[in-house]
């Protein structure tokens, strides 16, 4: 699949993971519209290329206008979908202070598995009524998840954010192969420990701990090193339904 003269949707495009994605994107020629919570897309980076859309994930009515808006240049058709958009609260199931808050878990769900499917559906719709692309294959176009290895080895604190991300795990053979008519493959990348805002406010102590966990290498992963992974999964039209993990081979303990 060519990134150049295509457009690509980017969730959470305002920091982390989907900025260095929106960024690459944009350096290897695509229009890319990057969606984020308004208040990020004000405060997030200004990179040429990028389109900054304000947009809640979990609105059904805000995806279908960002989609909408990705989808208004026939000269560069919607090819491209990067779901980054996510958040990682903390909170045991039952603690000092009682039960896990049922609205937080309910919240995670909602942004993290309900808001990517609400993403991956929407576009996948659009992508499907292009023409496809000139190859022998007739391939129209790729969406990407963002996972986790907390999908497989979830610690102590994690049930919300694991079992989002087990969905996403869940949900990637099946959407490839509904999409598979369409020309549109889906694939998820799971990553490890990466240094993004979510560890902002951890001290460099912590942050040295966790890299000391990873075998090699023995450092927390780049968000640049996810937007690569992205452009490479891209670029190989034989990948497909299938969950990749990005972890230097760190298989997290128990807490």
């Amino acid at each position: 699949m060519q990134i150049a003269n295509t457009t690509a949707i980017v969730t959470g495009g305002a920091s982390g993971l989907g900025a260095a994605t929106a960024a690459a994107l944009a350096a290897g020629g695509a229009r890319v519209v990057a969606l984020d919570l308004a208040t990020a897309c004000e405060s997030g980076p200004a990179v040429e290329g990028v389109e900054y859309v304000p947009t809640d994930v979990t609105s059904e009515e805000d995806v279908r206008a960002a989609v909408a808006r990705a989808s208004d240049d026939p000269a560069r058709p919607l090819r491209i979908v990067v779901n980054c958009a996510g958040i990682g609260p903390s909170a045991r199931i039952v603690g000092r202070k009682g039960v896990h808050d049922l609205g937080l878990y309910r919240k995670v769900v909602e942004i993290n598995l309900i808001g990517s499917f609400t993403v991956l559906a929407v576009a996948a719709e659009a992508i499907a009524a292009t023409e496809p692309d000139t190859d022998a294959d007739g391939q129209r176009g790729v969406i990407i998840n963002t996972a986790s290895i907390a999908a497989f080895d979830g610690q102590v604190g994690q049930a919300a954010y694991a079992s989002s991300k087990g969905g996403i795990v869940g949900l990637t053979l099946p959407a490839a192969r509904d999409l598979a008519q369409y020309g549109i493959r889906v694939l998820t990348i799971a990553p490890g420990i990466v240094e993004t805002p979510m560890l902002a406010t951890v001290s460099d102590e912590f942050r040295a701990g966790l890299a000391a966990g990873v075998p090699f290498p023995q450092r927390l992963a780049r968000p640049e090193e996810y937007a690569k992974l992205a452009l490479a999964v891209i670029d190989h039209d034989y990948l497909n339904g299938e969950v990749i993990r990005m972890d230097g081979a760190l298989r997290m303990a128990p807490r």
